[in-house]
């Protein structure tokens, strides 16, 4: 499918963010809305609109957020009479870290659909610096999350409609601040893990802000920013975390602040549109948001399976539900393309004041690259390109 004219109106992202590809920062509060219907019900309702106007697409790994959403999309388009959605996979033969064939069968096989369009990648395609991505960097600018630049290798299949996603499912549907309290206080072995959670979240803001920044130090994220780059990353990173409310209702309906998930639907939805498909991220959904906030109350649930088994035990298999293994991406979106570029990369074109790029070139090189430096390998591949 030809693009259409570019779109204006996406979120940029300022050089600090670039270097750590992150956005910072919450909305301001609002209250939090009365409740209109179930948690389920409010799923239904985001996701009815999209049954109805043209066709309806799923991105599907057979992960249990994309799994949720596929399955609740059948259940309501069989129950109102409508065509049932198309799930979309991505599957990388070469990459074996990725493969989720055994589950995404189960799904499918659970939910009985027939059409099911598998997009086959072999040639390093989703590369974010493969040909596609190329293009659309250089089309669009610098955008969070720097994978939105590969997605148009999915929306050309496509004929119009919308893509449904499970993004936010592993905030919105995860653990929350009280969590090790309602753990504990519903009678589980108080393991060491459990009462130090409880400890840190009955504490108070500043001492919850310096624990949440030695954990996010300790797991060496963003190692190749510069040090005082990396210790304004770190705190900027623990205030807003610090930030979450105790009770799980106030809590969830929190989430919905973030900057990082508006600039993700923002981005992705104008980078969709080009391609004359929409988007909809119905967990990150505000209604459905509110309706779960309600239903948890104060306490919540026992962590996430239990939040999946209330709320999709009828229409996905048990074995999914309490899955908790991860497929990994991250080679999928560097292959041979980034590492080329980085084995020539003379270093400019990212600032130098902020990273190393000795060190973001061995992580480009590794073998276990992160999505966490793409925007700044889009930056020194624009730079490059312009100076030729």
């Amino acid at each position: 499918m030809t693009e259409a004219p570019p779109v204006d109106g996406y979120v940029r992202s300022d050089a600090f963010e670039v270097a750590t590809c992150w956005k910072y920062g919450l909305s301001e509060p609002t209250p939090l809305p009365s409740p209109l219907r179930s948690p389920r019900a409010a799923l239904e309702a985001a996701i009815l609109p999209t049954l109805v106007d043209g066709a309806c697409y799923v991105t599907f790994s057979g992960g249990r957020d994309s799994s949720a959403i596929l399955a609740v999309a059948t259940h309501l388009a069989r129950r109102e009479g409508l065509p049932d959605p198309v799930p979309v996979t991505r599957r990388y033969p070469n990459v074996p870290d990725s493969d989720e064939s055994e589950w995404q069968d189960l799904v499918i096989d659970h939910l009985g659909l027939g059409d099911w369009l598998k997009l086959e990648f072999t040639d390093d395609e989703t590369d974010l610096l493969g040909p596609a991505a190329q293009a659309s960097v250089r089309r669009h600018g610098l955008l969070w999350p720097p994978a939105v630049h590969s997605h148009g290798l999915v929306y050309s299949h496509l004929t119009g409609g919308t893509m449904l996603t499970g993004e936010g499912g592993d905030e919105v549907l995860g653990a929350r601040r009280v969590t090790p309290l309602t753990l504990l206080r519903r009678r589980r072995r108080p393991t060491r893990t459990l009462l130090r959670g409880a400890a840190q979240a009955l504490a108070p803001s500043v001492v919850r802000r310096r624990q949440i920044r030695r954990d996010l130090e300790s797991a060496r994220l963003q190692h190749w920013l510069r040090a005082d780059a990396k210790d304004l990353h770190l705190r900027r990173m623990a205030a807003d975390e610090a930030t979450e409310p105790l009770r799980y209702d106030a809590a969830t309906w929190w989430i919905t602040r973030r900057h990082s998930w508006t600039t993700m639907a923002t981005n992705q939805a104008l980078i969709a549109g080009t391609y004359q498909v929409r988007t909809s991220n119905p967990l990150l959904d505000a209604g459905f948001v509110a309706a779960l906030a309600h239903a948890g109350a104060t306490w919540g649930f026992n962590g996430r399976t239990a939040t999946m088994k209330a709320l999709f035990s009828d229409v996905l298999p048990p074995a999914l539900l309490a899955r908790r293994t991860k497929a990994s991406f991250n080679r999928a979106y560097a292959g041979r393309y980034t590492r080329e570029f980085a084995r020539n990369w003379d270093g400019s074109g990212v600032d130098d004041g902020l990273v190393d790029p000795e060190i973001l070139r061995d992580v480009w090189l590794s073998d276990a690259p992160t999505m966490s430096t793409a925007m700044l390998l889009h930056q020194a591949w624009l730079a490059a390109t312009v100076t030729r």
